[in-house]
């Protein structure tokens, strides 16, 4: 067990990402286009002298045209996001939107009337654009979980393996029954004539606590699903990240009879 541990250890992956990983260009776009008129109504604020009375010409036409300005400095508030206002009281940010004086604050505080009258910045639909640009990054580490699960469906396909996608604990009353509440969804599930196999899929090029917490929640259910006959839980998981919870994960190691990596993975698709 020990000598395969260091095999499975020694053939984790730096990587699954491929170039297409970093942004998500069709979601960046989707989000900008919808506030384009939006942004467009705005852009009469770059450049104007006199930004108050710009401010006033957007707020006769189309005052909805200012709900989208916590974007101009990389928030999504959506009535959520609370700030101080300049009387040092606590407010939700959105609230600032609701009149032409909230919309001078706004823009003064931040510092963007500075900005629009210096011209620092020629379009709101091109600005904004890289500010999406730049929120999708927090995007990416869900994105490699992503990616992995699409590797692992790819090699199902390839071999002709059915399979299934978030599927939920609760259809199977006897899993239901041993893992009470730890309710789970599954990443893959793959049944045969034999057994159901429920499969949970990860990818992890960094470390941190989430890894140490992932497998002991693991290791916990395992043995539970395990103990159903005719079920079995197997764990695909890779990343040079498990490097630094090493001990972790070989604990779990010794407890889920079934973890593979994508080096090893073909080992489960034989046993199909």
């Amino acid at each position: 067990m020990a000598k395969d541990f260091e095999t499975f250890m020694s053939q984790l992956q730096e990587t699954n990402q491929s170039l297409d990983f970093f942004c998500d260009f069709d979601k960046i776009s989707q989000n900008v286009e919808n506030i384009k008129l939006s942004l467009c109504m705005l852009n009469s604020l770059i450049g104007a002298k006199d930004m108050r009375k710009a401010v006033e010409t957007i707020w006769c036409r189309d005052k909805s045209a200012f709900n989208v300005m916590d974007i101009l400095i990389a928030v999504r508030s959506e009535g959520k996001k609370k700030v101080l206002n300049s009387l040092g009281k606590c407010i939700v940010l959105d609230t600032l939107f609701s009149s032409v004086d909230g919309v001078m604050e706004y823009l003064d505080n931040t510092g963007l009337i500075e900005i629009f009258q210096q011209q620092k910045v020629k379009d709101l639909v091109d600005y904004v654009f890289g500010i999406e640009t730049g929120l999708d990054t927090n995007a990416r580490k869900n994105r490699s979980g992503h990616i992995m699960e699409g590797m692992v469906a790819k090699l199902f396909s390839k071999h002709n393996i059915p399979y299934r996608q978030e599927v939920y604990s609760s259809e199977w009353s006897e899993i239901n029954e041993v893992l009470g509440d730890d309710k789970k969804r599954f990443d893959f599930v793959v049944e045969t004539s034999d057994k159901t196999y429920l499969i949970e899929v990860n990818f992890y090029s960094e470390g941190g606590s989430k890894l140490n917490e992932v497998a002991r929640s693991y290791s916990e259910i395992a043995p539970k699903i395990n103990s159903v006959p005719g079920f079995e839980f197997i764990w695909i998981t890779d990343g040079i990240g498990w490097k630094k919870a090493k001990n972790k994960l070989q604990e779990a190691y010794t407890i889920i009879p079934s973890i593979y990596n994508l080096t090893n993975i073909s080992e489960f698709i034989n046993i199909l």
